[in-house]
């Protein structure tokens, strides 16, 4: 593999001490509690597997357990709803692209500011999700469902139904937000149909490989590396790009910026997303979260790979 930035190499060695700096920090994360599906995952999992675009594949740790999206579902959802109702609108009409500083399911800027902040808070993502064609939430899903397992190369992604189940019956907070956005004019269409839909996008079942792969389509400007079709348009995929480094780590995107220094989006599944541009896409799983919401481990664990190698965009 090639040099990176002013560090070292990324070797397989590496990445397995990238590893283990990272366990020695599960042990001070939780589950995530309040979806009891989740909270019952052993918390010391933790793997990372890289993806460059040569086809180098390293892997350390749990990379082939499956967990539940989440949060990085809000990638996918965001790229069809550009798709179906035009950037121009999503953006000015709908959500807007900054941070909030607030937790992730906050409803508290929405009584002074209707329109969500941006896109990877729940206010925002529902609203997203709402602006997703479909004559229902059946058809809604399978397009997602679709589209996840081609940005992920695995046509084995399925929907994880304990989860979907458990996410569906502790959702309040999550309908107050819809319900608000829906009498603000905000939200389209039947509230109870599109977070049916919202909860099972968050319950697909992936791995920290399937991660990877779809950060790495995101580096390399929405193509996949494989058979070179273009899965997102390379205007979006640099817009993505772009929200996770400023939002996509929940109230600790700024944190995230300073000390690691590159796009990610994170999920309370334990998964975190990370597309380096032109270079690699890395997928991490770690379900000890910190109080922010992200995996204690995963974020060291790349904490320690941005030092070594070099290659902050800062």
């Amino acid at each position: 593999m090639r040099k990176e930035g002013r560090g070292v190499m990324l070797t397989e060695e590496l990445l397995k001490d990238a590893l283990q700096y990272g366990k020695a920090f599960t042990k001070l994360g939780m589950t995530a509690q309040y979806i009891p599906q989740l909270r019952d995952v052993n918390k010391y999992y933790l793997g990372v597997c890289t993806m460059d675009l040569d086809g180098n594949v390293l892997e350390a740790g749990d990379t082939r357990i499956p967990f539940t999206i989440q949060s990085i579902s809000k990638l996918v959802s965001l790229i069809l709803a550009i798709r179906d109702c035009g950037a121009d609108h999503l953006f000015h009409e709908k959500v807007g692209v900054e941070p909030t500083g607030d937790p992730f399911n906050s409803i508290v800027k929405l009584e002074t500011k209707t329109r969500p902040f941006n896109p990877f808070i729940n206010a925002g993502a529902i609203t997203v999700a709402s602006c997703i064609k479909g004559k229902d939430a059946d058809e809604k899903f399978e397009r997602f469902l679709e589209f996840t397992r081609k940005l992920c190369n695995n046509e084995e992604i399925s929907l994880n139904q304990a989860v979907y189940e458990s996410e569906r019956e502790t959702g309040d907070r999550n309908r107050a937000l819809a319900y608000y956005l829906k009498a603000s004019g905000i939200l389209e269409g039947d509230v109870e149909e599109c977070l049916d839909f919202y909860f099972r996008m968050c319950s697909v079942n992936v791995t920290a490989h399937d991660i990877a792969y779809m950060s790495l389509v995101l580096a390399n400007h929405g193509v996949d590396p494989l058979d070179q079709e273009e899965l997102i348009e390379p205007q979006y995929a640099k817009a993505i790009r772009a929200l996770m480094l400023t939002c996509g780590m929940y109230d600790g995107s700024g944190e995230f910026a300073m000390t690691v220094g590159f796009p990610a989006k994170s999920g309370v599944g334990g998964g975190i997303a990370v597309p380096l541009v032109d270079r690699m896409g890395i997928g991490v799983f770690g379900p000890a979260l910190d109080e922010k919401g992200n995996s204690a481990g995963g974020i060291k664990i790349l904490e320690y790979l941005s030092n070594k190698m070099g290659i902050s965009l800062f």
